[in-house]
């Protein structure tokens, strides 16, 4: 007879993409078996690496699952795959680049205990090689139609306490995992950049909110593989960002805010013009005009599922474009509780 009592469900579902990660591979994974929160699963999604970085794992957690791919699947497709395979009523990402503090899997449960309203979970990401500079806190939406990463290269002194923003960073995020299938997961026609402010968009035209949960946090390298200043970035980035406003924003806003979203369109081009990425650029609007046709047909599904009202998600943008230029931080803090 055996005696021995099944495992338990996991709580959460880690998914980790790898590509050819080296030995930050090693230490993201090393962080998650420290973790002070331990029902949780890890699946590393490896999309075809041709370094050894899977053999370079020592420490691990209790229950990890590699699953290897024939070829680079991208990261939107890849933790798709790892979210649909996990077991998880939570789905966290960790990007591959990135450490997580020991409590970070604690605080963002206990998160979504205390403010049950918003399901997303924000991170705290500081600098990996610079603990004293903000990787970022939450991601922004400009009602004009561009994404950034809040305090991005700000002072970490600058972090903000708990609130709302619009959406997490996709390297180290919290989602309530049946959710998140059921909007479709990221979009996998993006490959990877962006598809994390547009789960984001979809997600809160569905009814879900996002907090930002400063004690959750990580140190995160970023762009480590691809590089943040590369063609491949720069392209994937400024197409994507492209589809997501035209996919995703209300119709009464999108007449309101294209001729600010068009001027800045042109200002992106003279900026890569001057930072010698102006052709990168110039492909990235080429291709997603080229690919826009399919992106509208994607719009008129949302439109007919969408459960808020235009107004209450341009209540979550950031109005104010020079917010954008100086990659300000935008979280509304919730209001203190009561004492009892």
């Amino acid at each position: 007879m055996n005696d021995a009592s099944p495992e338990p469900a996991p709580d959460i579902t880690v998914v980790v993409v790898n590509y050819n990660s080296g030995d930050y591979l090693k230490g993201c994974i090393a962080s998650l078996a420290r973790q002070t929160h331990q029902n949780f699963e890890t699946i590393i999604i490896d999309n075809s690496s041709t370094d050894d970085s899977l053999d370079r794992l020592t420490e691990k957690p209790a229950r990890l699952t590699i699953l290897k791919q024939a070829e680079n699947l991208g990261f939107a497709r890849a933790n798709n795959i790892g979210a649909a395979a996990g077991k998880g009523a939570w789905l966290a990402l960790l990007n591959p680049d990135a450490e997580a503090e020991p409590g970070w899997l604690e605080a963002m449960m206990r998160a979504v205990v205390e403010h049950p309203g918003h399901r997303m979970v924000a991170s705290l990401q500081f600098n990996l090689h610079d603990p004293s500079k903000l990787d970022g806190a939450g991601d922004n939406y400009l009602a004009y139609g561009y994404a950034w990463r809040g305090g991005f290269g700000h002072a970490a002194l600058s972090a903000p306490q708990a609130g709302e923003c619009f959406g997490p960073c996709g390297a180290a995020a919290l989602y309530p995992r049946t959710a998140f299938l059921e909007a479709g997961g990221f979009d996998e026609r993006y490959f990877c950049y962006h598809e994390d402010v547009d789960i984001a968009f979809r997600l809160r035209l569905l009814g879900e909110k996002c907090q930002f949960a400063p004690s959750a946090r990580i140190a995160h390298a970023g762009s480590a593989v691809t590089g943040r200043t590369s063609r491949f970035s720069v392209f994937h980035g400024v197409r994507n960002g492209v589809w997501t406003y035209f996919k995703n924003m209300p119709g009464r806003w999108l007449v309101l805010t294209f001729p600010v979203w068009f001027a800045g369109a042109i200002l992106l081009l003279i900026r890569g013009a001057f930072r010698g990425v102006f052709l990168p650029t110039w492909d990235g609007f080429v291709a997603a005009l080229r690919g826009l046709g399919p992106m509208l047909k994607s719009r008129r599904d949302l439109r007919t599922n969408r459960r808020v009202t235009p107004s209450a998600i341009a209540a979550a943008f950031t109005w104010n474009p020079f917010a954008y230029l100086g990659r300000q931080i935008d979280v509304r803090l919730f209001p203190p509780k009561d004492p009892e």
